[in-house]
């Protein structure tokens, strides 16, 4: 559905991004990531025709973005971070006017406006100017105008910025029942949102990508450990002693929590359970064992690992060649 190819933009001497590569399959949602200056908005406002790269090539729906730019467009909503409304309408005459121009058929144009007002929950204020709503408002605004022509291709640039709890829910919510119906490459820098409705991950730094792929199979790549959380009463050289002599156990970390107890951070080999030798360890010992869990990584910290460069750089090119 989305084929980017060597994709490089220069603003003047500056290089913005450069032989950006990756492919999104139909009906994926992907978290597009990167920190401030990567290069993510400049790839999403190329992929939706809003200007033209220095080189490479990248398609969207089977049309190329740069040849076939009005079929690109019909067939993409666009959610930019900085929602560009037209503040002096009102909120149905405003959707009514995007569908028109989007091609939306008389017919089908106030059922499709009426649908996407009660999906983004902005139907209580349709009759309000756009220029008088909150921030929050306004972004569901925009959110509504992307998907009003039921694209193909959603693009989405920090879609929940500016929203409440309650609205960030319903959003992620939406934006997950999208999934299988359309494309959607979704940038947003609250990792834990990706981690909900995302099924993959493209990560750009410094203008290019580093690694791709599905979340899990990153994980795997960048922690090929297995990670448990034990809060025992008892003392704590020889709680770390004897963990560590556990088969398979790579590293102890502990931390004193209160009335005796610590909590401690067993690194074991990936495949490696140790849950059940330390249960019999502190059985055996008569330790107090109060928790005993076992922890996932986060895409957060394979987010910071990659970002920080603490897997070098051909760990990254790695985790891309794998996620092509």
């Amino acid at each position: 559905m989305i084929e980017v190819e060597r994709l490089t933009k220069h603003y003047g001497p500056v290089t913005a991004i450069k032989d950006v590569s990756f492919s999104v399959a139909p009906g994926q949602i992907v978290g597009f990531l990167g920190p401030n200056g990567a290069g993510k908005s400049t790839t999403m406002r190329i992929l939706s025709c809003f200007m033209p790269a220095s080189s490479g090539s990248a398609r969207v729906a089977g049309h190329d973005v740069f040849r076939e730019s009005l079929e690109v467009r019909r067939r993409i909503g666009y959610l930019p971070e900085n929602v560009p409304l037209y503040t002096e309408m009102r909120v149905g005459p405003y959707l009514e006017f995007v569908a028109e121009v989007k091609g939306v058929s008389r017919s089908d144009r106030r059922r499709r406006v009426a649908d996407v007002m009660d999906r983004c929950r902005v139907d209580d204020v349709q009759n309000r100017l756009i220029g008088t709503l909150s921030k929050g408002y306004r972004q569901r605004v925009g959110l509504a105008q992307a998907i009003v022509s039921d694209p193909e291709v959603l693009i989405l640039d920090e879609p929940t910025i500016g929203l409440d709890p309650r609205q960030i829910t319903e959003i992620r919510s939406l934006i997950k029942s999208l999934a299988g119906q359309h494309t959607v490459i979704l940038s947003t820098h609250i990792l834990p949102e990706v981690s909900m409705v995302c099924s993959g991950v493209i990560i750009i730094n410094k203008g290019a990508v580093v690694a791709q792929g599905p979340i899990d199979s990153l994980v795997d790549q960048f922690f090929p450990t297995a990670r448990v959380e034990v809060e025992i009463v008892g003392p704590p050289p020889a709680v770390r002693d004897r963990i560590r002599g556990i088969s398979g156990v790579l590293s102890v970390e502990d931390q004193m929590v209160a009335n005796g107890a610590a909590r401690y951070v067993v690194e074991a080999a990936r495949g490696r359970d140790v849950r059940a030798e330390i249960f019999k360890l502190a059985a055996q010992q008569q330790w107090d064992l109060l928790e005993l869990r076992r922890v996932g990584m986060t895409l957060e910290e394979v987010f910071i690992r990659i970002v920080a460069g603490e897997e070098g750089g051909e760990a990254g090119a790695a985790a891309a060649e794998a996620g092509a």
